[in-house]
């Protein structure tokens, strides 16, 4: 995933399970190996590589992902999209690599042309799916959420009741420090902001961050995003610095953290109203930082 993991364990009286290590190992492995575009063994660039028109099937972590993905593509009418793998990687945050150019009209037509989960048929129950177009999945945007969650759940399995989990700034916390305190974390905050960090509470719950400031480009004196409006086929513009969601699940942490970033200011922050999101966001105008909460995320400061 081209990140970092760690998982703080409370260990229980009996011990540490003697396979927590190879249960971790396991379940981020899985995750590797069915989603990442990086991987050229995994079973999403099977599926982005097979010729289109006919029926592909796919890992039951795959299908649930998808769902999901699917799911919030709909409640944010398309800004966030899990099928957008050819967008991504014409602007340098795919496969490919980096560009040193910026893609013309007529190149950003032609991928949007070749993207959208308009042009997926998906058979969950059958786990397998269809595309009508040759489009491209890419699950950046809420594979690391879901790795999180998976890992907490192989340490349930194993009866441990009290960690938390992070991989790449998506945490999740369960149960409660050997001093009875729950997992108390900061927001993660872009660079260069002074003002005091958000620390929260994670009893049971997961956090999830998407910002400008993660990846990007720069070229001829402008900012280039690694946020894309899956609508515009663009980078996003509006001056979102970093959104962050809490939510019982990581993988809905995350794919609404970006699509809350794409939405922007007021139409992100009025669907996460909607929604029910607890929602942090910071906005860029000029040299001034704002802060915006939905009334989920005020109700939980108290």
């Amino acid at each position: 995933m081209g990140t970092q993991w760690s998982a703080r364990i409370v260990v229980p009286p009996s011990g540490l399970p003697a396979a927590t290590g190879r249960a971790i190992t396991r379940s981020l492995d899985g995750v590797i190996a069915e989603m990442s575009h990086w991987d050229p063994a995994s079973d999403i660039r099977r599926v982005n590589q097979d010729r289109h028109g006919g029926w592909q099937s796919v890992p039951p972590a795959f299908a649930h992902v998808l769902a999901a993905a699917i799911d919030v593509s709909e409640r944010s009418k398309g800004a966030f999209d899990p099928a957008m793998g050819r967008l991504a990687d014409l602007w340098g945050f795919g496969p490919s690599g980096p560009r040193t150019s910026v893609p013309d009209d007529v190149a950003i037509a032609e991928a949007m042309a070749a993207s959208g989960v308009s042009a997926v048929e998906f058979d969950r129950a059958r786990l397998r799916l269809r595309r009508t177009r040759p489009v491209h999945f890419d699950f950046s945007g809420i594979a690391k959420g879901y790795a999180v969650d998976a890992l907490a759940d192989a340490l349930r399995t194993l009866g441990l009741t009290d960690f938390l989990v992070e991989i790449g700034g998506e945490l999740i916390g369960e149960g409660i420090k050997p001093d009875g305190q729950p997992w108390w974390v900061a927001l993660e905050q872009p660079p260069g902001i002074t003002a005091p960090p958000i620390r929260i509470a994670l009893h049971g719950v997961a956090v999830a961050t998407s910002g400008d400031y993660v990846r990007g480009f720069d070229m001829a004196g402008r900012r280039y995003a690694h946020t894309l409006d899956p609508r515009t086929g663009r980078p996003i513009t509006h001056g979102v610095v970093s959104v962050s969601v809490i939510h019982r699940e990581c993988m809905l942490a995350d794919a609404w953290a970006t699509a809350l970033t794409v939405l922007g200011p007021d139409a992100g922050m009025a669907l996460a109203t909607r929604q029910e999101l607890a929602a942090h966001m910071l906005v860029r105008t000029g040299e001034t930082i704002s802060e915006r909460v939905s009334p989920a995320f005020a109700q939980m400061l108290g």
